[in-house]
């Protein structure tokens, strides 16, 4: 048993986006999602056995309650005892709508599972990861991945070589965390709002032109599908009682400022996850220009650029305390 590993995971931006959890518990999607992982950013998780399950993120300890369900799942599926000691940190803003949770928990999952001296499949991987974050089965995969509704574990499709020419700029409009978490935020929509299960029947609908669009590397098709997709799960979550709105003025802001682009032919789709940050589709040969127009056109945002990345992958510990 090594004892000890560190892994790294990219977040997973789902295109058609995943948003409410199944009545059958576990932590279930609801609905299907199709996603990409980012490269460009990253979670890094350094774990080691430890006498008890630990965690922190970015230097501030966790609420360990709240990762039980993930650590009990781990050891049952691994066939292990051992509890674990986890650092992790983010290369960008954490809790602030830009997938964290996704790339930590895969992150987590594949550190753990390495320092207990285990070499679960991929598949396995993102099955307990769901556990803690059901995007986070998505991250455990590079490149492009779809995750069925209902399912225990998200699928690959084409590994980030598939289009290289792909780029995401992401919008950064603020870095603090978001007012409600995307887990309350679910239980809250589905329980309020009216338009929750005409999203789950709509969210369905959107995925065949969104794999279409995908297998045949159709940025416009793929693009306004997304935006579809974004703006029938924010009007759901708008609907919830209270209302939950995410969005800024910086984020309004910089929609207006895709429209912009693609009226001065410039290609330019953005989508919007929980949170108030915009992350925009384009080409590799225009993402210097939305970047940079995008700061002009919304003064204080900071822009990201971002590829499809690749899945989990390990470094050896190099005594870092």
């Amino acid at each position: 048993m090594s004892g000890e590993a560190v892994c790294r995971a990219g977040p997973s931006l789902a295109l058609i986006k995943y948003w409410g959890k199944s009545v059958k518990g576990d932590n279930l999607p609801a609905t299907p999602s199709l996603a990409v992982t980012l490269g460009g950013v990253y979670s890094e998780t350094r774990a080691r056995v430890a006498d008890d399950d630990s965690i922190t993120v970015d230097g501030v300890r966790q609420d360990t309650a709240r990762f039980a369900p993930f650590f009990d799942a781990l050891r049952s599926s691994l066939g292990v005892s051992v509890r674990f000691q986890a650092a992790s940190i983010n290369t960008f803003p954490t809790s602030a709508g830009m997938a964290s949770s996704s790339s930590g928990f895969a992150a987590l999952a594949g550190a753990c599972a390495r320092a207990a001296g285990c070499e679960p499949s991929a598949s396995d991987l993102s099955s307990i990861a769901r556990v803690g974050s059901a995007s986070a089965a998505r991250a455990v995969y590079g490149g492009f991945v779809l995750f069925p509704a209902g399912a225990r574990r998200a699928r690959p499709l084409f590994g980030p070589e598939f289009w290289p020419e792909l780029r995401i700029v992401i919008a950064v409009t603020h870095r603090g965390p978001k007012p409600v978490s995307s887990r309350r935020a679910m239980e809250e929509t589905r329980a309020g709002s009216p338009y929750y299960f005409s999203w789950i029947k709509e969210s369905a609908a959107l995925l065949p032109d969104a794999l279409r669009a995908l297998e045949s590397r159709d940025l416009e098709l793929l693009g306004e599908t997304a935006r579809r997709s974004y703006s029938l799960m924010h009007a759901a979550i708008l609907g919830a009682c209270p209302p939950i709105l995410y969005w800024l003025p910086a984020t309004v802001a910089v929609i207006h400022g895709c429209a912009a682009l693609r009226a001065d032919g410039v290609g330019a789709w953005e989508t919007i996850d929980a949170g108030p940050q915009v992350k925009i589709l384009c080409l590799a040969a225009e993402a210097e220009k939305v970047g940079r127009r995008l700061e002009e056109l919304v003064p204080g945002i900071q822009t990201i650029v971002c590829h499809a990345g690749p899945g989990l992958t390990w470094r050896e510990p190099r005594g870092e305390a």
